[in-house]
């Protein structure tokens, strides 16, 4: 089917194809949520309570977005040390946001009608254990008891995930004295994530082209996209996209050259010779903020197909 038929499923219908494709996982860090936040709700003020309120509730829209289009394990890197040099204030609002992930009653309310399992994964314990927020180790401990049995979708906190040398490390020391043998990739996956985690089938970021807290299950054959305007703006429209894309778009693998016919060879060469110095992930500073910069040019002859707006 093409992107327009695709576009008008039923999400239902977009979900079946996407589980027919095998088992989801996927990536998506929400980042810029601040700018989000001040550009759509300027008259709001910035009080952390107020913020931490309205972002709570797009956050938990985004992973209903993501689950009905058939996304069955979702990775969201959240919270990483580098948060807590932006400030007292700023360190005190991230903190009060992780907490909400495990205690608000709006996240426990989505966690049971979409029978969510959750699970928090990094270096925390190590992190907070000294810290005046080591109470929040107790608290996620909480809600992944209460979640255990929940079997529908599974989602993944990452909270201070930046580098797990150390904590595999430790974790396969430990592994030795119980077994006597050196673990193996699946054995480290599941102590690191709690419950053995798949390759990750696409990672959907935002603003500078990166990749990060992911460890072990990251291959090098996932798809990257990444979005130009912050993530909280993610809609249906954009997420099919993205789908379609996955799904489609990029399954067929490397093409049989010598098969090609001499006006595919035409339109390679007029596409590469348009695009000749031009590079993805270029961007410029503005003001204090850095935007990506346009960089492809179709060829004359082309006609695009997309789905008109909703």
């Amino acid at each position: 089917m093409d992107i327009i038929e695709f576009q008008e499923l039923p999400p239902e219908e977009v979900a079946r194809l996407v589980c027919l494709a095998g088992l989801k996982v996927c990536v998506f860090p929400i980042n810029g949520t601040r700018r989000w936040f001040l550009l759509e709700y300027p008259t709001l003020g910035s009080e952390d309570l107020v913020y931490c309120d309205v972002t709570a509730k797009r956050q938990i829209e985004l992973y209903r977005l993501l689950f009905d289009h058939g996304i069955g394990t979702l990775l969201t890197p959240i919270f990483g040390p580098d948060l807590l040099r932006r400030g007292e204030a700023y360190a005190h609002m991230a903190i009060e946001g992780l907490a909400r992930l495990a205690t608000h009653p709006d996240f426990l309310a989505f966690y049971r009608d979409y029978q969510v399992r959750v699970r928090f994964y990094g270096d925390y314990r190590e992190f907070f254990h000294s810290t005046s927020h080591a109470h929040l180790t107790d608290l996620f401990d909480e809600a992944m008891t209460r979640t255990r049995s929940h079997d529908r979708y599974r989602l993944f906190f990452g909270v201070c995930a930046q580098d797990a040398i150390e904590a595999i490390a430790r974790l396969s020391i430990q592994y030795h004295s119980r077994h006597g043998c050196v673990p193996d990739k699946r054995s480290l996956v599941e102590m690191y994530y709690g419950e053995y985690v798949e390759p990750v089938d696409l990672f959907v970021g935002f603003d500078k082209f990166c990749l990060f807290d992911m460890p072990l299950v990251t291959t090098g054959n996932e798809d990257l996209y990444f979005t130009i305007s912050p993530s909280p703006y993610l809609s249906k429209r954009q997420l099919r996209d993205i789908l379609y894309d996955h799904l489609y778009s990029r399954r067929d693998g490397e093409p049989d050259y010598a098969a090609m016919e001499p006006d595919e060879w035409s339109w390679m060469k007029s596409f590469y010779t348009a695009n000749l110095d031009r590079t993805l992930g270029v961007g410029i500073k503005h003001g204090r903020t850095w935007y990506p910069l346009p960089q492809v040019e179709l060829p004359a002859s082309v006609t695009q197909c997309t789905a008109a707006p909703e």
